[in-house]
Parts: structure tokens; sequence; C-alpha cells
């Protein structure tokens, strides 16, 4: 579903991201590990398309297509979602109203949704306006269910947020990748940034990766690696790369 080749990215004048190589099949979930200010977030903000985030070389396929070049819309409309890590205050904007217009006018999808959410109290508030963490991120899972794409980027869907919280949220998530039915019938991938690896109580992910100064530098299966990371730390982890 996603092939990332040779990625190179730039912000402003300092390239960020080296050597990006990636694939997702079908149905696949990827987990991104690395310690903060690694790349990971930058990686997903660059897949989505956003400007201040320059592809210098490389390509994004996304269906065998090449979406290098495309706007953010035009990849959401292809089906792109994605969850942010600290998302915006939008004053003024109903989140209701929000997820109306998402959804293409359909306002009971959108009342099932909230209520699973726990969020059908909020449609009148504005997005994320006075929302406590939680609740912000029950809001943003909320968003995607609603949008529905077919490629889901998670940035650290459990930070801080509290255990019923994210018990709620992983289930959803898993709602949202398809993972109550098997890989082969699954039309949706996703890809999954976490520090804490708390998300992966909840969701089965398929591989793993680590990322160190902007480059992807080792894969495996992610609950080895975060169990690696979490006995000797991402020091070890760079230490390996370099012999």
């Amino acid at each position: 579903m996603l092939e990332i080749d040779d990625l190179h990215v730039t912000v402003g004048d300092r390239e960020i991201l080296h050597d990006i190589n990636l694939q997702i099949g079908d149905g696949e979930t990827h987990v991104l590990l690395g310690p903060n200010g690694s790349g990971k977030s930058s990686l997903l903000m660059t897949i989505m398309g956003f400007a201040n985030f320059v592809v210098t070389s490389g390509t994004i396929r996304f269906n065998g297509e090449d979406i290098t070049g495309l706007p953010v819309h035009e990849r959401a409309s292809r089906g792109l979602g994605i969850m942010f890590q600290r998302p915006p205050t939008i004053s003024g904007l109903k989140l209701g109203k929000l997820l109306e217009v998402t959804s293409g006018d359909h306002s009971k999808e959108v009342q099932e949704y909230a209520l699973y959410m726990h969020m059908d109290k909020f449609l009148e508030r504005d997005v994320n306006k006075g929302f406590s963490g939680g609740e912000i991120k029950r809001s943003e899972v909320l968003q995607l269910l609603v949008q529905n794409p077919s490629f889901v980027m998670l940035d650290e869907p459990e930070s801080g947020v509290d255990l019923e919280n994210i018990s709620l949220i992983g289930h959803a998530i898993e709602k949202l990748l398809q993972k109550d039915i098997h890989l082969k019938s699954r039309k949706k991938s996703g890809l999954v940034i976490t520090h804490t690896g708390y998300i992966l109580d909840y969701l089965d992910a398929d591989r793993g990766h680590v990322m160190c100064d902007g480059e992807i530098k080792c894969h495996g299966n992610p609950r080895e690696i975060l169990k690696d990371i979490q006995a000797r730390g991402y020091r070890e982890c760079m230490e390996c790369q370099q012999t």
C-alpha cells in the first residue's frame, strides 16, 4: 500500500530525514520507535504532504501512485489519514460540524461513532478547545473513524492518556485498522509511532522499525525491539548499527 524509496527531506536549510526506505503492505500495521527528535513525526508529516517538509529526493508511492508532489487534501482524498501528537485548537469550528463535513453529511454515522468514543457531549464544542489530553486523543480517533482512511498514521496515540482512555483508544484503533478480521481480508494499513509501547497491549503490529538521527536503523518484531530498548536504551541500537 505504501512504498517509500530513498527519501530525503529538509525543513528550512537542514536535512532531517535521510535514506528512508519503507514498505507497508495491504492490511499491515507497522510500529516506529526512536528517541525524541529522531524524525519520527517528521516522517508522518512528510507522508501526509505538509508543505514545510520538502522532499529533495526519493519517492512516496501510495497504492502504486507516486504522491510525492501532491498536496495534503489530495492525499487525504486518496485515503491517507493522520492522528497528530499535538493537534491544534480550532476556535469557531464545532467538532460536530467538522465530522459532518468529513463524513459527507452521514449524521447517523457521526452520532454512532461519537457515542462509541464517549464524545457525543463534545460535538457542539470548538475542536480541541478546553479538551483534556485524553479527550483530544479520543477526538482525533473519532475524526479518523469518520474519515475512514485506508492508510492510518498515528503519532503517539497513548501519550498523555490515562488507563481508562487508553483502553478505549486502543480498542478503537484496533477497530479502525480492522484487526478483528484476517490479514488477507483487511483493507486498512497503518504506521504507529510509540514511545512507551502501551498501545501494543491493544494493537497487534506486524513489524517494527527504529529511527535514529533521521534514518531508519533496523527492523524486526515490534515487541522484541521494544523489549530490547526498555532493557538497553537506544544507545545500544545506535552502537549496534555503527558496528
